[in-house]
């Protein structure tokens, strides 16, 4: 049954190999977005963005505010007035 299963599901191999493709840049994304080592250097590069004038303190805390929520698990709902 095997065989025939695999030579009916053949046609889909395409698709199939985009699923998994979309699968892994997921976890990807997914370990890039809370992995604290690197939540940790972002606010680092923050820092020292505004260390060299490149954003002002207000725009720096914002986006620090950001990476904390998502260093400690709470993702901020909205993420602006309306």
């Amino acid at each position: 049954m095997g065989f025939f299963s695999e030579l009916l599901l053949l046609p889909l191999a395409p698709v199939r190999g985009v699923v998994w493709v979309a699968e892994k840049i997921e976890e990807q994304v997914d370990h890039q977005m809370n992995d604290p080592g690197v939540i940790r250097a972002q606010i680092d590069d923050l820092d020292a963005a505004h260390e060299r004038g490149e954003i002002s303190a207000e725009e720096r805390d914002e986006q620090q505010d950001v990476l904390l929520a998502r260093l400690t698990g709470r993702e901020q709902a909205g993420g602006g007035s309306e």
